[in-house]
């Protein structure tokens, strides 16, 4: 594992042009939290200059990425006080994407990030928020995707009438207008766009720390067994700690100092694995 610790628009410069396979990270949202960096990703006057800001983080990660490399990102949204008008969802996430979208980065899917346990909200005017996004983008069209390292366990039933077995007109993709009894049978499916995966946390994390059960679908499409995985945002580490779990090599930047420590305690369950 290779821990650079600083900004990562300057850190990254001093790793090889075309050399990660996959970059999976959680950015600090806009005007949430504070991580004690006055300089911090996050801390922006206007929405509008962090999505600049990421914007240029990002632009470094595709000089890094292959060229059938993806990006994974993941973004929560925030509610004006200031900016617009009160009340307003500023929709970072959209604007994030659709930036990267106009700077190149190909947008292949949006996935819903569904909580079963989010955090409660004092709130009679709205839904309690129970989802954020994950964004998978690319630098082309064709790109590494191993659908079958995520596929879900497949429910079959009948539908219609019971009774009978007739050809269901079907469409491109779909039944094909075979019987019921003619489609094959798998165990599997294609893993669907909304992922439940409750929060969680551990002694000493910071506020957002990622599930691992919401990072590995992410590594385990995206790349291979000794491929280079990156998180120019790393928090507490948790990117790292899937990746080395699977057998796959890590690059993780953090400007925060007082995280130092909790990555290299929580990525140390691979010793020896790195570049």
């Amino acid at each position: 594992m290779k821990l650079l610790k600083g900004d990562c628009r300057q850190m990254l410069k001093g790793i090889d042009t075309d050399s990660v396979q996959s970059c999976v990270t959680s950015p600090p949202y806009w005007g949430l939290r504070h991580y004690g960096d006055a300089s911090q990703f996050g801390s922006e006057v206007t929405p509008g200059e962090f999505v600049e800001n990421l914007v240029s983080a990002f632009r470094e990660v595709w000089r890094v990425l292959r060229e059938d490399g993806t990006l994974w990102l993941n973004l929560g949204d925030s509610y004006s006080k200031t900016f617009i008008k009160p009340k307003d969802l500023i929709g970072i996430p959209w604007r994030v994407a659709f930036a990267l979208q106009a700077d190149g980065w190909y947008l292949r899917q949006d996935i819903i990030w569904h909580k079963p346990n989010p955090m409660p909200e004092s709130v009679t005017d709205r839904c309690t928020k129970a989802h954020e996004y994950i964004f998978l983008l690319s630098k082309a069209p064709r790109y590494f995707y191993n659908a079958k390292a995520i596929e879900e366990p497949a429910k079959w039933e009948r539908w219609g009438n019971q009774t009978e077995n007739k050809k269901h007109p079907g469409t491109a993709g779909h039944l094909g207008g075979k019987r019921l009894d003619e489609l094959p049978v798998r165990d599997t499916k294609n893993k669907r766009s909304v992922w439940t995966v409750p929060t969680c946390g551990f002694a000493g994390a910071h506020f957002a720390t990622f599930p691992p059960a919401l990072i590995s679908p992410c590594i385990l499409a995206g790349s291979k067994r000794g491929d280079i995985i990156l998180d120019p945002f790393a928090g507490s580490g948790t990117t790292g700690k899937v990746a080395l779990e699977n057998g796959r090599s890590v690059i993780l930047c953090e400007t925060n100092p007082d995280y130092y420590k909790m990555i290299e305690q929580r990525t140390a369950v691979t010793v020896g694995f790195g570049i």
